[in-house]
C-alpha cells in the first residue's frame, strides 16, 4: 500500500455533506495529486459517487467516504481484468490509484463519450449474456454477493428519516433478508455486475455500448442482475413491452418466469429507496421523491408514479 493508497477512516473527515461543492474540492485536490486539469470540469450525476467529465478525456468517480476503498480497489482490478479480455467495459487510467482525498476515495476513468447517449435495454442484455459466460480469475478475489451491505448504514446514518420511517425500513429489511435467504435460484452462480441497468451502459464514440460502474462487481446469481431492468418495465413503467421483450431475447432468459422474481423485485427497489434517500436532506425533489416511495412500500401502492434518478 503506498502513501496515496493509505486507508482514512470517515471518522477523520466528519463534517464534510456529500454534495457538489463540497466534491468539486475534493476533485481539485485529487487532479493537482495525480497531474490533471481540473478547470470546466462537469458534474456528471452524485449519487453512491459524484462523478465528473474533465476537459481531458477523462472521468473521475469520487465516493462517498474511504470505507468505500475496498470497492474501490475492486473496481480497478475489474477494469484491468476486463481489458485483458477485450471486454466492452469502461477502462481505468495506468496511474496508482485509487486515491483518498478528502477521507474520499477517487478513482480516474478513460472518457467513453463526450455525451450519456444510453445503451438500449437489447444492448444490455447482450453484454450481460457475455458477462455471465465469463469466469473471473481467482486473484481477482470478488466477494460474494450481499444484496444487504450498505443498507443498515444508510438508515441508521441519515437523520432525514423520521424516527416511524426508520422503524418501518428497519423491520422491512429484516424481512427481506428473510425472503432473500429462502430463495431458490435457477441460474447458475457466477460473476454478475451487481447494478445492471441501461444508465450503466453508454454507447462509446464509435456508437458500441460500454458497461460502467464496475463496484457492485461481485460472485452471485445471474438473476440479480436481471431483475432491475425487469422492475423499470413491470413495476415502473420505465421500459415499453417491447423494449423488455428485446432484452430477454437477448439475455436468452426472462427472470419474471422465475418463481422468485417478486422476491428480487421487492429487495431491488427497497435498495432504490433507501439510496435515494441519502439525497434527501441536501435535495428537495429528492426528499419528495423517497417520501412518496416510503409510503408506497407501507401502503402496497403502486410504483408508476416513481420517477427515475
Amino acid at each position: 500500500m503506498t502513501e496515496s493508497q493509505t486507508a482514512v477512516s470517515p471518522a477523520d473527515h466528519p463534517g464534510s455533506p456529500f454534495t457538489p461543492e463540497s466534491t468539486k474540492t475534493t476533485l481539485l485536490r485529487a487532479c493537482a495529486r495525480v497531474g490533471l486539469d481540473p478547470s470546466n470540469a462537469r458534474l456528471i450525476r452524485i449519487g453512491e459517487n459524484a462523478v465528473y467529465r474533465l476537459v481531458s478525456p477523462v472521468v473521475a468517480r469520487i465516493g462517498r467516504t474511504a470505507a468505500y476503498m475496498d470497492d474501490a480497489r475492486k473496481e480497478v482490478a475489474v477494469a484491468r481484468w476486463l481489458a485483458v479480455e477485450s471486454f466492452p467495459a469502461v477502462r481505468v487510467l495506468p496511474s496508482d490509484q485509487p486515491l483518498v482525498v478528502d477521507g474520499r476515495v477517487v478513482t480516474f476513468w478513460e472518457s467513453v463519450s463526450e455525451v450519456e447517449d444510453y445503451a438500449s435495454p437489447a444492448e444490455l442484455g447482450t453484454l450481460l449474456a457475455m458477462l455471465h459466460k465469463m469466469g473471473a480469475p481467482a486473484k481477482l478475489r470478488l466477494p460474494r454477493l450481499d444484496p444487504f451491505s450498505r443498507v443498515e448504514h444508510r438508515i441508521a446514518g441519515n437523520d432525514w428519516f423520521s424516527p416511524e420511517d426508520a422503524s418501518f425500513l428497519r423491520g422491512r429489511l429484516a424481512q427481506l433478508r428473510d425472503d432473500y435467504a429462502a430463495l431458490s435460484f435457477e441460474l447458475p452462480h457466477g460473476v454478475i455486475h451487481g447494478d445492471a441497468s441501461v444508465g450503466n451502459v453508454i454507447r462509446d464514440r464509435a456508437g458500441r455500448p460500454v458497461l460502467l460502474d464496475l463496484d457492485g462487481f461481485a460472485l452471485g446469481p445471474r438473476e440479480w442482475d436481471l431483475t432491475l431492468t425487469a422492475i423499470y418495465y413491470d413495476r415502473f413503467g420505465w421500459h415499453t413491452a417491447q423494449e423488455y421483450d428485446a432484452y430477454t431475447r437477448a439475455y436468452g432468459f426472462d427472470v419474471m418466469r422465475w418463481p422468485g422474481y417478486r422476491v428480487l423485485g421487492d429487495v431491488r427497489e427497497f435498495l432504490m429507496v433507501t439510496w435515494l434517500g441519502q439525497k434527501a436532506g441536501q435535495d428537495e425533489r429528492a426528499a419528495l421523491e423517497v417520501g412518496k416511495r416510503i409510503r408506497a412500500l407501507r401502503t402496497g401502492a403502486g410504483r408508476d408514479d416513481w420517477e427515475p434518478y
